[in-house]
């Protein structure tokens, strides 16, 4: 959830939820981003590497973060950051470059305490087939020390859960 030069290039955008199928989604989704696959973000076997979601998953947390009022800057104005714990991902269906991809994220867990539950679903625009989901664990810790810290009221306000059985 930062302004990385790994974000750059990134042709993801926000999208309008209304824009999208509500019926391809498991939860409804809380912001929605949009990308085209690109040549370079395929592996050997000519599909989208494994590594390129990642990046996409943290650049749409980003996204959604900034659409909500906390930007890195915001982070550092606060002194209090997210930082991913543990990632899950699981692969459904392969894409491949050309293909459009529709990125829903949604927070799952929030209780105030130092941790929040962040969901993932990517869904191809053309056949509207799920192809990924998955989940992060972030941490709000204290900038300066580094150490888990509960959540500023500032970060409960904004990332709230969206209730789903998801986990």
């Amino acid at each position: 959830m930062s302004n990385s030069n790994i974000f750059k290039d990134s042709d993801l955008e926000p999208v309008p939820i209304t824009d999208t199928d509500p019926s391809v989604w498991n939860c409804p989704p809380q912001f929605i981003g949009k990308l085209t696959v690109q040549p370079e973000h395929l592996d050997e076997f000519e599909h989208t590497n494994n590594t390129i979601y990642l990046v996409w998953m943290q650049a749409i947390a980003a996204l959604h973060s900034a659409q909500l009022g906390l930007t890195f800057q915001d982070f550092v104005e606060l002194g209090y950051g997210c930082v991913a714990r543990q990632h899950h991902m699981e692969y459904k269906r392969p894409t491949f470059a050309g293909d459009t991809l529709w990125i829903a994220t949604w927070i799952s867990h929030n209780d105030g305490k130092a941790d929040m539950i962040r969901q993932y679903q990517f869904v191809r625009e053309s056949d509207h087939t799920t192809v990924m989901h998955g989940h992060t664990q972030w941490v709000c810790i204290d900038m300066k020390t580094g150490r888990p810290k509960r959540q500023p009221p500032r970060f409960v306000e904004a990332y709230k859960v969206v209730h789903t059985n998801q986990n």
